[in-house]
C-alpha cells in the first residue's frame, strides 16, 4: 500500500541545502530559516563567505563544509544523522554550467562536470535516503534545467550532467511507499550569479561552428550577454510552498515535476510536441514489432 506523501505544514524541519554562497541555495535557506526551519547550509569553502556564516549561525543554523566533488561527501549527513540531527528536507541545488559542442569536450571537462552536477547530487541521495526511509518520511529535492528535459545547442554536456528525469522518476517510485517524497525542479533561466559563469570549453572552437546555431549559443552563453526573464526569489518561493505544502503547493504535495520559468515552458512544450510527432511517424511501427503467435 502507497502511503500519502505530506509533510505536515506547522511541523519545523531541518533542511540540508547545497551550494548556499549564491543563487537558489542561498534564498531557500534564508527562506526556510525565515520561516522558523532548521537549516544546515553547506558550502564548498564556507571561509570564502564569513558574512552568510555569520548569518545564518547568529539565527539558528548550522553552516558546514560540503564538497560534492569528493567521493566521500556523504559522510557529511551519516555524521549529522549520527549526533541525533534528522534531515527532513535535502535540496540539491548546488552545481555548474559548461557549454560548447558535444563533440568538443575533454574527458577531464566531461568528469568533471559530471562529478559535480549528477555524481555530487547522487552521492548525497544515496547518504540520506535509508534514514528518510526507515523514519517513513522525508523530502528529496533535485533541481534540473531546461537543457535537462529538452536539448540545447552547445548546452549538451551541462544538459546530460542535469537529466535527472531517470533517476528523479525512478526515486519517487522508489520512495513513495516509504512516504518519501521526491521533487524534480526543472529551471528555466534565472537572475542568479550562475548565469555569468558558464564556463566555455577549454579547446578553442572549430571554424566550422561560426555562423551555426551551435556557434552564436556558444558565444552568448560564454558571454553572459542575453535575457534572463526569471525572478529565481519568486521561483524560490514556489518551491518552498510545494515543500511545506502552503500556498501555491496546497494540495500539490503529491507531484513530482514542478517547472519554472517562461523559457521552460517552451521546452515543455517542445517536449510534448516531439513525443506527439514521434508517434505520429512511428507509432504504428512501434506498434508491429512483436513476436508473432505460432
Amino acid at each position: 500500500m502507497i502511503m500519502s506523501a505530506e509533510v505536515p505544514n506547522k511541523k519545523k524541519l531541518t533542511w540540508l541545502i547545497t551550494g548556499c554562497s549564491s543563487g537558489f541555495g542561498l534564498a531557500m535557506a534564508r527562506l526556510a530559516q525565515a520561516n522558523g526551519h532548521h537549516i544546515i547550509a553547506t558550502f564548498r569553502n564556507p571561509s570564502r563567505t564569513p558574512e552568510l556564516v555569520d548569518e545564518f549561525t547568529k539565527n539558528g543554523g548550522e553552516c558546514v563544509r560540503l564538497d560534492q566533488d569528493e567521493s566521500e561527501c556523504g559522510q557529511v549527513i551519516g555524521s549529522i544523522e549520527a549526533r541525533g540531527t534528522a534531515i527532513d528536507v535535502l535540496v540539491n541545488v548546488a552545481g555548474f554550467g559548461m557549454t560548447g559542442p558535444v563533440e568538443s569536450f575533454s574527458e577531464e571537462e566531461v568528469q568533471r562536470i559530471m562529478n559535480t552536477n549528477f555524481f555530487g547530487p547522487y552521492r548525497l541521495i544515496r547518504a540520506v535516503a535509508p534514514h528518510m526511509r526507515k523514519r517513513r518520511s522525508g523530502m528529496i529535492v533535485n533541481f534540473s534545467s531546461g537543457s535537462g528535459m529538452e536539448a540545447r545547442s552547445s548546452l549538451g554536456l551541462y544538459g546530460a550532467s542535469k537529466y535527472f528525469q531517470g533517476l528523479t522518476k525512478t526515486l519517487h517510485k522508489e520512495m513513495a511507499e516509504f512516504n518519501v517524497r521526491v521533487l524534480l525542479v526543472y529551471l528555466g533561466t534565472f537572475n542568479t550569479p550562475m548565469v555569468g559563469k558558464v564556463e566555455p570549453k577549454l579547446k578553442p572552437l572549430d571554424p566550422d561552428y561560426s555562423g551555426t546555431t551551435t556557434g552564436r549559443m556558444y558565444e552568448i552563453m560564454g558571454s553572459g550577454n542575453f535575457t534572463v526573464p526569471g525572478d529565481h526569489l519568486k521561483a524560490t518561493k514556489a518551491i518552498y510552498d510545494v515543500v511545506v505544502g502552503e500556498g501555491i503547493g496546497k494540495g500539490r504535495e503529491k507531484e513530482m515535476m514542478l517547472p519554472l520559468g517562461v523559457d521552460m515552458a517552451e521546452r515543455a512544450w517542445e517536449v510534448r510536441d516531439s513525443i506527439n510527432h514521434m508517434m505520429d511517424v512511428f507509432g504504428d511501427i512501434c506498434n508491429n514489432v512483436n513476436v508473432e503467435n505460432n
